[in-house]
């Protein structure tokens, strides 16, 4: 059906089930684009899929000062940064946090359902939506080169539950 697009739910039982496969493709795409996986990136990314949530930079630190002397706010920053940009994390800014991608090795932008009642993120692929961002962007003679949409609501689990719903 046109319009539709892939959706990926970070729920727990999703994120154990992925993250191994997720390291493993993480460290391919790589090796692919002659990037390095250092020792702590690979670890961050682990932090980012041990969660079921997404997570902001300062939980991150606290979980490696206890691993690790030294760890510093710009150190994470800037595996975060390498992340983001090998396609490996997405950041979440509504959030001001992060999760690990669901597809690294697929160049995409993805728009983000944001579960207001219990925080859940669902990543949507939807190639109109792509499409009708560059076709309003190109009217008002721009170039888009990134876009993120962030839409805040009720889950499929959360309005079953009647939980978020308006009185």
């Amino acid at each position: 059906m046109p319009g539709e697009g892939q959706i990926f739910y970070q729920t727990p039982e999703d994120q154990e089930e992925f993250k191994d496969q997720a390291l493993l493709q993480a460290e391919a795409v790589c090796q692919r684009r002659g990037a390095r996986l250092t020792r702590l990136r690979r670890r961050v990314l682990e932090i980012l899929w041990n969660e079921n949530r997404p997570v902001g930079a300062y939980y991150i630190l606290d979980i490696l000062r206890d691993e690790r002397k030294g760890a510093a706010p710009p150190t994470v920053y800037r595996v975060l940064d390498f992340l983001v940009e090998q396609g490996l994390a997405h950041r979440i800014e509504r959030l001001n946090a992060f999760l690990g991608c669901r597809t690294p090795d697929q160049p995409h932008t993805a728009q983000f359902m944001i579960c207001k009642v219990c925080g859940l993120v669902a990543e949507l692929h939807n190639e109109e939506i792509d499409h009708a961002v560059h076709v309003a962007a190109s009217e008002v003679d721009f170039t888009a080169d990134i876009s993120t949409i962030e839409i805040e609501g009720v889950c499929p689990k959360c309005r079953e539950a009647g939980k978020g719903l308006a009185e």
